[in-house]
């Protein structure tokens, strides 16, 4: 029997903007919280932040006074590792270098108490490998928030392949304080959300360098119901993060499907932030307008790849976009990364934007019919490759005349 885990007093690693969304979270699900940042001015600013934001919570009436001061005096800035030595829980949440975490969290493992959890709030990375650098790989497991965190309801608790059935408990338990909508994940590249997004993202940028616009691809996907489509997305997001990434993995720079996003931010159209991106934006405005620039980048940058452009219509931006996340899901939940399609459904409506009404894409499957689907997806193979395989899971679900629904832990 897993014994059980009070959590009392946290800790939190990094005081960027995932640091403070994730601190707020915390306080206001009414933890203590300990604060640390190798840069002691960057929590500074992050407390200043914090009360900014309760102060602009009490203004609108959602909070009292009194609730903003107590949720204020529950979080104090620290400045070592040794002053988090008995907190019960730290989440680290800092940019996406596995070498860096690593250290972190030797450096946790060394200092915290032995029963303490270490979480990390990685959205991609191997949880197994910042696991292995410490002594209690049980204790240890991913809690991916979206950002903003202290806005966006979608919690991923990410189990190791060690992670013990009492540390995964306790988590979900903190994530449902916290008022999330809590889903448990595998551990692979990206997880449940992220991994289905590379896939989405990859055909949409496919489409412009086929033919399509940037804000061809986005009507689209948003006339079906999506909150915003994915250069949109990008923008908000913010251009430069997987630019930098690519730059300090020294891997990727090369590849076709990242070519518009390397020459823009070659330009500093870093997006919203920039005040340009994939669209351009009035000084305090968040309003995207179209760029004409950007449209004859894209036609460069194609030109230069050698691509051959054509029309394209809206059907075939959504049928790719959409198929290319529901195939998969399909192999997500045929290796029991997810537990069941209705999981899936609820990271894609809670932290991606998907239409509520349309209930998630594994149920948008399952509604068009899986051997639509999956004709579908054999004719995307004949034309475009053996990328567009269809999940074996869904081949097997249309010879058996079932549907996604019915799978529990990669069976149906």
């Amino acid at each position: 029997m897993s014994t059980p885990y009070t959590l009392q007093q946290a800790a939190v690693i990094g005081a960027g903007t995932m640091g403070r969304g994730i601190v707020i979270s915390l306080a206001r699900a009414g933890l203590a919280v300990l604060w640390l940042d190798n840069d002691p001015s960057a929590t500074q600013a992050g407390l200043a932040m914090l009360a900014q934001t309760w102060a602009q919570q009490v203004a609108k009436g959602r909070i009292d006074q009194a609730e903003a001061d107590a949720c204020l005096a529950r979080v104090r800035q620290v400045t070592a590792f040794d002053d988090l030595a008995q907190v019960d829980l730290v989440i680290e949440a800092v940019y996406e270098n596995l070498a860096l975490k690593q250290e972190i969290f030797r450096t946790l493992d060394r200092t915290l108490k032995a029963d303490a959890i270490l979480a990390s709030n990685t959205s991609a990375l191997d949880i197994d490998a910042i696991a292995a650098v410490t002594r209690r790989p049980e204790q240890v497991l991913g809690l991916h928030f979206f950002s903003p965190a202290h806005v966006m309801k979608l919690l991923e608790v990410v189990r190791g392949e060690r992670t013990s059935p009492a540390v995964l408990d306790a988590a979900q338990a903190l994530g449902q304080r916290m008022g999330k909508e809590v889903v448990v994940a595998g551990n692979c590249p990206g997880f449940i959300g992220n991994r289905m997004l590379a896939s989405y993202v990859a055909e949409a940028r496919k489409l412009l360098l086929e033919g399509a616009t940037p804000r061809q691809v986005d009507e689209a996907l948003q006339a079906f119901g999506m909150a915003m489509g994915p250069f949109r997305m990008y923008d908000v997001i913010g251009i430069d993060l997987e630019w930098r990434a690519r730059q300090m993995a020294g891997k990727g720079m090369e590849s076709p499907l990242a070519q518009v996003d390397n020459a823009l931010c070659a330009q500093g159209r870093f997006g919203q932030k920039s005040g340009q991106g994939y669209y351009r934006y009035a000084p305090g405005s968040r309003e995207a307008e179209h760029d004409p620039a950007v449209d004859a980048l894209v036609l460069k940058v194609a030109q230069d790849l050698g691509m051959h452009r054509r029309q394209i219509d809206d059907d075939e931006i959504r049928e790719r976009c959409l198929l290319a996340l529901v195939n998969e899901g399909a192999r997500i939940l045929e290796a029991s990364v997810a537990s069941s399609s209705a999981d899936i459904d609820r990271v894609y409506l809670h932290g991606y934007g998907f239409p509520a009404a349309v209930g998630g894409p594994m149920r948008w499957a399952d509604q068009q019919g899986l051997s639509l689907v999956l004709a579908r997806l054999e004719r995307l193979q004949g034309l475009f490759g053996e990328h567009w395989r269809p999940a074996g899971l869904l081949v097997h679900l249309v010879a058996a005349g079932k549907q996604l629904a019915d799978v529990r832990e990669g069976r149906a």
